[in-house]
């Protein structure tokens, strides 16, 4: 048995006039990924203002077109709509090698050269490579497919080791879920923190995993006994970022030998003590200086635990790729505006 869906644009309930999103939709379209998509881009936010995304849905091929599911999908809008689109979505591909048709290249290459950013998620990279628009470039996609994707286009820098790619006016994210990690990354460039937060609120998820974060740990799940033991220890640590935690001191407050207490703590939280400690702070760091705009470089730093801003911006560079002052100019300035202004 089958389902057949009208995928609509927008509602007119509440006009908008924001960035306008166009999402594809084919034939074997990865219904999970479109989902992404809606979710974080099409659906009516009147709480964020007449500002907020403007939504369509382009399909690539006449329909109807089936999709993952069982599903049948009909649209109302064809390739045309891409040349207003400020931000095109291509979910999921039918297949990494599976080929793109020339109309859909063409539309996106448009596109791509009007100025609009171009969005992959998961194994719709293969599509914007296809149209070129990935090369000399960096990308990612789900780690499965980066050896096969990597053979084809070369002359694009392939990364299985991170969430999502962004590289101005082409993104790019990895397996399934990195989609809403990429997705909601937009939505703070574009709106800043706040609504960024209040997306993720909607969606029931955490509202920033940075880009340079794994796909996945290779780590087993950690047994109940050494949760209960070491997340007192956890806590205790996480509240005092600020300090010096040389790994003996943490031992001792685990009541370990510092050999044991590394193997249990990687055990259960899938990093070393030292890794997350610096994962911490760089979360502390991206939050102060989101909210407090007022703050030095240099207070951050100690109050991270870092201890100087050379070391703050060593940290940013090697995990984030930027700097401390450009992320807080990037996620802080709007909030920084609103102050200055109220």
């Amino acid at each position: 048995m089958t389902g057949s869906v009208n995928i609509m644009p927008k509602s007119s309930m509440h006009q908008t006039s924001g960035p306008h999103v166009v999402a594809l939709v084919y034939d074997g379209l990865c219904t999970f990924e479109f989902g992404i998509a809606y979710e974080v881009f099409g659906l009516d936010r009147p709480e964020l203002g007449e500002g907020w995304y403007r939504f369509s849905v382009a399909g690539v091929e006449p329909g109807p077109l089936r999709a993952a599911g069982g599903l049948t999908v009909s649209v109302d809008y064809g390739l045309g709509v891409l040349e207003t689109a400020d931000l095109v979505v291509v979910p999921g591909w039918r297949g990494i090698s599976e080929p793109v048709p020339a109309p859909l290249i063409e539309a996106l290459q448009a596109a791509h050269h009007r100025g609009a950013r171009i969005i992959s998620l998961c194994s719709g990279v293969a599509v914007l490579a296809a149209a070129g628009l990935l090369h000399g470039r960096r990308a990612t996609t789900h780690w499965r497919y980066v050896e096969a994707i990597a053979e084809v286009y070369p002359e694009t820098d392939f990364d299985a080791d991170v969430l999502y790619m962004d590289e101005g006016n082409t993104l790019t994210a990895a397996g399934s879920a990195a989609g809403i990690d990429l997705c909601l990354h937009v939505v703070r460039g574009d709106f800043g923190v706040e609504a960024a937060n209040s997306v993720a609120r909607r969606l029931v998820v955490p509202p920033h995993r940075e880009g340079g974060q794994a796909q996945f740990i290779a780590s087993p799940v950690p047994r109940e006994r050494e949760e209960l033991r070491l997340g007192p220890l956890i806590e205790w640590m996480r509240k005092r970022l600020f300090e010096e935690q040389p790994i003996r001191m943490l031992a001792e407050r685990a009541g370990m030998s510092m050999r044991t207490f590394q193997r249990r703590f990687e055990a259960a939280t899938g990093d070393s003590a030292g890794e997350w400690l610096v994962k911490e702070r760089l979360r502390l760091a991206r939050d102060l200086l989101e909210k407090q705009v007022s703050a030095s470089l240099d207070d951050i730093a100690i109050a991270c635990g870092f201890g100087t801003q050379a070391t703050l911006r060593h940290h940013f560079r090697k995990r984030l790729g930027t700097s401390p002052a450009a992320y807080r100019k990037t996620f802080g300035q709007q909030e920084a505006g609103r102050r200055e202004g109220g």
